[in-house]
């Protein structure tokens, strides 16, 4: 919702609208799969791009679906009659609430936005073991549709987002006792944890975004929410968790002006994240999980991973990803272009102000990537393990099974122990795994050989002649030790030195997952 929009006391305040609101939603057959369908490829892939033309030429039927579509995907207006045969006998009570607006011509706006959004989860009794599940989020209105201005009041409610969505790909979906939404905006992550979840706690600063999950809650029919007003772990003192997500508001700024809630925290730096990292891990229950979608300084003169790991508190695992690094100037203008202030009269001065922060700070870059840290259970599996692994090709989608299959890794190899006991152990090569070998034609060896992963990360290594065959026999049949002598005696080389050669990178290949323990 823009400045310019009317923003009633009364906003999203009848939880009873929900229901009889999500009965309407059903009998309409407003889904993300039948609004795709309506549309079609070349006006849904535009709509991607903010531009509505296209959806407007194909949506002028007047149907029920058309119409929804119309007032919310599209931001159209459409006629009163046309709004009650979508509504029936809701569209007064959808103004009162404001998501809906009446204009001078009798005519239909939304000033909110419904969105429809499918997720998938977790069911065992499934085939694929997944079960698809239609929901509805109502937020704000995107802003910069058909390149109107996209400037925001500091309340805003962020709808599903590019954000919102990598967060939910990256969340582990295990079945936990407690999960903490930290940050919860409109509520999408605590949709997608009551799935999985027996109770969730949901947290914010922004009162509309409280109002806004809320109704969210109920409008999905979840019960297991309870939405809190306050910063940080504040409204959870005390309290444990199984597992906490968090989108926090991370942008890396000198914390002057005016302050989008959704985006940014008050604090300078990226010290909100800092603070999170830090703290978190006292709201876990052993052997929980914190996950965090994030950005982070580079400082001159300091790796980035050297730096997240000054972070981390002892008593914990973690497997931390970066996934890009920006340019200060490049970061500046993405978040002056994204609270509307590119081409303003002040915005020369913003940058140059923002920028000449980053400078003083001596921050050379800015990290984006998957922050996750593991409260250690003492005494069983992995201790204090820390690994940060800079990625920025393409993963499989969602990344959340590589989180929980390095820490099988992890548990396994702290199970093991030594590089001697390892060598005692028979190894499964992944079945996805696979060897790439490049040389000259005619050549009986080739010069390089690189194994492969075509799930998740998608990681990448080159290996020796060695190291390849021991991959190719590892079927759990036999153990390393019998693998490397074997190769040792066909290479007519010392066994015992071939096992001393290889044997790191054998636990490195677990590690990375390339292979598991039998």
């Amino acid at each position: 919702m823009s400045s310019t929009d009317a923003r009633p006391e009364t906003f999203l305040a009848d939880l009873d609208l929900a229901p009889r609101l999500r009965s309407v939603l059903t009998t309409v057959g407003f889904t993300f799969d039948a609004v795709a369908d309506l549309l079609g490829d070349r006006a849904h892939t535009a709509l991607g791009r903010n531009e509505t033309t296209p959806g407007e030429r194909v949506t002028r039927g007047g149907t029920p679906l058309e119409t929804l579509t119309r007032l919310f995907l599209l931001q159209r207006p459409v006629t009163r009659a046309h709004a009650d045969a979508a509504f029936e006998d809701l569209v007064d009570e959808l103004v009162t609430a404001g998501i809906l607006t009446v204009l001078d011509n009798g005519d239909v706006k939304a000033v909110a936005d419904i969105r429809p959004y499918a997720v998938e989860d977790l069911d065992d009794a499934s085939e694929t073991g997944f079960s698809e599940r239609d929901l509805w989020v109502v937020s704000d209105l995107t802003p910069g549709m058909d390149g109107a201005g996209n400037k925001v009041d500091g309340d805003y409610v962020l709808g599903i987002s590019p954000a919102s969505t990598s967060l939910a790909q990256m969340t582990m979906r295990g079945p936990v006792g407690r999960a903490l939404d930290l940050g919860t905006g409109c509520g999408v992550q605590s949709l997608h944890l009551a799935a999985h979840a027996d109770e969730v706690v949901a947290t914010d600063v922004n009162a509309r975004a409280l109002a806004v999950a809320r109704f969210n809650a109920a409008l999905n029919g979840i019960e297991t929410i309870d939405v809190r007003d306050g910063s940080f772990f504040e409204p959870v003192a005390g309290e444990k968790f199984d597992l906490i997500a968090t989108n926090p508001p991370f942008v890396i700024s000198p914390a002057t002006g005016e302050r989008l809630v959704y985006r940014d925290s008050g604090l300078p730096g990226d010290s909100a994240v800092a603070h999170i990292v830090t703290t978190g891990p006292e709201h876990l229950n052993e052997g929980g999980w914190l996950q965090i979608l994030a950005n982070w300084a580079i400082a001159e003169g300091q790796p980035w991973d050297e730096r997240l790991a000054a972070m981390l508190p002892e008593g914990t695992s973690a497997f931390v990803v970066q996934r890009e690094i920006l340019d200060p100037a490049m970061y500046v203008e993405l978040w002056l272009k994204d609270a509307g202030q590119h081409g303003g009269p002040d915005y020369p001065e913003r940058y140059d102000t923002w920028v000449a922060w980053m400078e003083e700070q001596g921050i050379e870059g800015v990290g984006f990537g998957w922050i996750n840290v593991r409260k250690d259970v003492p005494g069983v599996g992995a201790q204090g393990v820390r690994e940060f692994v800079e990625w920025p090709y393409d993963v499989e989608q969602p990344i959340a099974p590589v989180f929980e299959q390095w820490e099988a890794a992890q548990d396994a190899l702290a199970g093991v122990g030594s590089l001697e006991a390892l060598a005692e152990e028979k190894l499964v090569v992944r079945n996805d795994v696979r060897q790439e070998s490049q040389g000259a034609p005619g050549e009986e060896d080739p010069e390089t050989i690189v194994i492969r992963q075509q799930r998740g990360l998608r990681r990448a290594r080159q290996v020796n002649t060695v190291e390849a065959a021991l991959v190719g026999a590892s079927d759990g049949d036999l153990t390393v030790r019998q693998i490397l002598d074997a190769v040792a005696q066909i290479m007519g080389v010392d066994a015992a030195e071939t096992r001393a050669q290889a044997l790191p990178a054998v636990r490195e290949m677990v590690n990375e997952g390339f292979l598991e323990l039998s």
